[in-house]
């Protein structure tokens, strides 16, 4: 399967927009809120990425995985600059960064469902029959 590029890069955009606005907007969010803001923020990010895939329940996931996880990443180091993750704590975004991931892998899944059900597949896939 070959990744495409441009869904991961949508998704990663949504996963950082959606992260730093969680992020600022309620300090240590992560600890206070035990993990509303991640899940949020990954399942958007990968549902972003499973949308614009539009085809394969597992291809969505992957890309959602890959769009959370390098969103992720880039959240995590904006807000440990900004002083708002626990720093000190070697493995704690390590966690956050896996804890993205799985519900990115989530948010592609149902991205993709959410595209087939609102008509958004492509029109080759549309005529493609069944059975090949």
């Amino acid at each position: 399967m070959s990744i495409n590029w441009r869904a991961v890069g949508i998704g990663f955009v949504v996963t950082l927009v959606v992260g730093l606005v969680v992020g600022f907007s309620i300090p240590i969010a992560d600890v206070t809120l035990s993990g509303v803001g991640w899940a949020i923020t990954g399942i958007i990010g990968g549902g972003a990425a499973g949308y614009v895939v539009g085809r394969g329940v597992n291809g969505g996931a992957t890309h959602g995985v890959v769009a959370a996880a390098l969103g992720a990443l880039a959240v995590l180091v904006v807000l440990d600059g900004a002083g708002t993750v626990l720093e000190g704590v070697p493995l704690v975004p390590l966690l956050l960064v896996g804890l993205y991931a799985v519900a990115g892998a989530l948010g592609g899944a149902v991205g993709v469902m959410l595209n087939r059900t609102s008509g958004g597949a492509d029109e080759t896939e549309a005529r493609r029959p069944a059975g090949r």
